[in-house]
């Protein structure tokens, strides 16, 4: 199935050619289904290209997916123009009223600032809150990961001595298929992920009580992959979402600013930047993100106005009492 995206937003013309198959307004109203209403708030700096990645990611299944793009409105980034921002962004003021299947949050390059000195720290913490009760089912992307276990649970996060940068192995935390959960199913025992982050969360600091289930993990990069099956959240601190070329990209900018950054390891063949690298972690974006949304699929009510509803009953009952 398709995924319907604005028609002039720049990641359609490159989907198309990769062969992802974009639907417009009208063929999407002709098709007898409901779609997967799926918002993303895409807070990091170059968002075309986030956009295309997991447009990409998120087109490939076989369900229709509707996209809708969201921005803070407390926050302008200035790496963006903003007729982009004007003609295919949404704040969540435009849209808390609606109820969605899914939603995103990105991570953001603001990760070396404390929670709570991020500009739009106060306005994600109420888009965070609102989650729980106007989505069925949340992905949160490395920073956003962090910020989301941050206010939900107080988990905090370490600062790396040195930036985790490169590809690096994964094992999923329990290997018998028999018992793995829905997100990892046809996962193989070890995966390979790029990684790119100054922070950490720890698995020691996650609360023993919060329903928190450890997914994946890596001896070298740490934690992974987390899943909160009471709110059907996704924590996932790493980016299986990057395109070949995006750590080639990170390196390259960050190599203009200073000389002694380290190069991403496990990455380029016989660590020779001059050697295109090779993509070994595509596959697993395409599961994950396939696992996800057949999961959404499977358990969200098909009249969407009902999604939230059994929360919004208990924090009634919990603040009568």
């Amino acid at each position: 199935m398709p995924i319907k995206i604005p028609n002039d937003l720049p990641a359609a013309e490159k989907l198309k050619a990769e062969g992802v198959r974009i639907i417009g307004e009208q063929e999407a109203l002709r098709q007898d289904i409901r779609p997967m209403q799926i918002a993303l708030l895409n807070l990091m700096p170059e968002k075309p290209k986030t956009e295309t990645q997991l447009a990409r990611l998120l087109g490939a299944t076989p369900l229709q997916v509707e996209l809708t793009l969201l921005t803070t409105s407390t926050y302008q980034p200035k790496t963006v123009p903003l007729s982009h921002l004007q003609a295919f962004y949404r704040t969540w003021d435009e849209v808390r009223e609606r109820k969605f299947d899914g939603l995103i949050i990105t991570g953001a390059p603001v990760e070396m600032m404390p929670f709570e000195e991020v500009r739009y720290w106060r306005e994600l913490t109420r888009i965070l809150d609102w989650s729980r009760t106007h989505v069925h089912s949340s992905f949160f992307i490395c920073w956003g990961a962090q910020a989301a276990l941050y206010h939900f649970h107080g988990v905090p996060k370490h600062i790396l001595p040195a930036k985790r940068f490169g590809v690096y192995l994964h094992y999923v935390s329990e290997q018998r298929d028999a018992r793995r959960p829905p997100l990892t199913r046809g996962f193989d025992d070890y995966f390979l992920v790029p990684v790119s982050r100054h922070t950490e969360v720890r698995r020691e600091d996650l609360p023993s009580d919060a329903g928190l289930e450890v997914l994946a993990v890596s001896n070298a990069a740490g934690l992974c992959l987390l899943h909160e099956p009471r709110y059907r959240s996704v924590y996932m601190f790493n980016h299986l979402e990057y395109d070949t070329y995006t750590l080639h990209d990170e390196y390259m900018r960050d190599r203009a600013k200073r000389v002694d950054v380290a190069m991403p390891v496990n990455y380029y063949p016989d660590d020779d930047p001059q050697k295109p690298p090779r993509n070994c972690w595509r596959a697993y974006a395409h599961l994950l993100f396939g696992n996800w949304i057949n999961e959404m699929y499977q358990t969200t009510p098909y009249d969407i106005s009902k999604i939230g509803v059994a929360e919004e009953e208990r924090r009634a009952v919990a603040a009568a009492e």
